[in-house]
């Protein structure tokens, strides 16, 4: 069985990482504006890169939760494909081997030139001047407002391909992204784990108002007691 997992900010926040939809913590003091599109890195490089070092230094600070462990247990049953919205790289320390970022890699910068001519960075803290091998001044690996989203495809393949779909942690309320339910087959089951879960029009749904962190070890359980041989 193809597991299809799409996470957005919930699951991380769960581990005490900010969000720019919750007027506390890191983003409090920040426009989206200001941080967070082309024009901005443009306009005020320095301020940019000093946010996203913030960013990174508080993604290094934190640790996995239950939910993304519970992803990995799901992944030595079944073959499992996690789609995020998330910058951080939680689910790869937790122990999950496929990852799309849909938004970007705060661990990796990129070229200026080139949105998938990715290197990563050591520690927490990029420098003004680093250059890419193509020369090219180094960006943090975040797609800003108003950017494309490399990875839409692959991510649209996976769901294409799901026999079954997880949402955690997300509103669904940030497109293109919020769209990929919409490409499961139909009937394939979905469950949706969140607090506040949106209501969606889909056939086969089952909504679980749970935070990630106890819904996620949950919904893995019945799976595998469900499904597995």
């Amino acid at each position: 069985m193809k597991i299809a997992v799409f996470t957005g900010a919930g699951i991380s926040r769960e581990s005490g990482i900010a969000t720019f939809r919750n007027s506390s913590g890191l983003w409090a003091n920040y426009r989206i504006e200001d941080v967070c599109t082309p024009e901005a890195l443009v306009r005020n490089r320095e301020g940019v890169i000093d946010f996203y070092n913030m960013r990174r230094r508080e993604v290094l600070s934190k640790e996995p939760n239950a939910a993304h462990r519970a992803l990995v247990e799901l992944e030595r049953h079944f073959e499992v494909e996690v789609i995020t919205q998330n910058i951080d790289d939680l689910h790869e320390r937790a122990g999950s081997t496929r990852v799309t970022h849909l938004h970007g890699e705060i661990r990796k910068l990129r070229s200026s030139l080139s949105e998938l001519a990715t290197v990563p960075i050591e520690g927490w803290e990029q420098k003004y001047d680093t250059r890419h091998p193509d020369g090219s001044l180094l960006r943090p690996f975040v797609v800003f407002f108003g950017e494309s989203v490399p990875m839409l495809e692959r991510a649209i393949e996976v769901t294409r391909t799901a026999d079954l779909m997880i949402v955690v942690g997300t509103s669904l309320q940030v497109y293109p992204a919020a769209s990929l339910v919409y490409y499961l087959r139909p009937g394939t089951p979905v469950y949706l784990i969140d607090p506040h879960a949106p209501a969606l029009s889909l056939d086969n749904l089952q909504i679980i108002r749970e935070p990630a962190s106890t819904g996620v070890p949950k919904v893995v359980d019945e799976l595998i007691d469900k499904y597995q041989l």
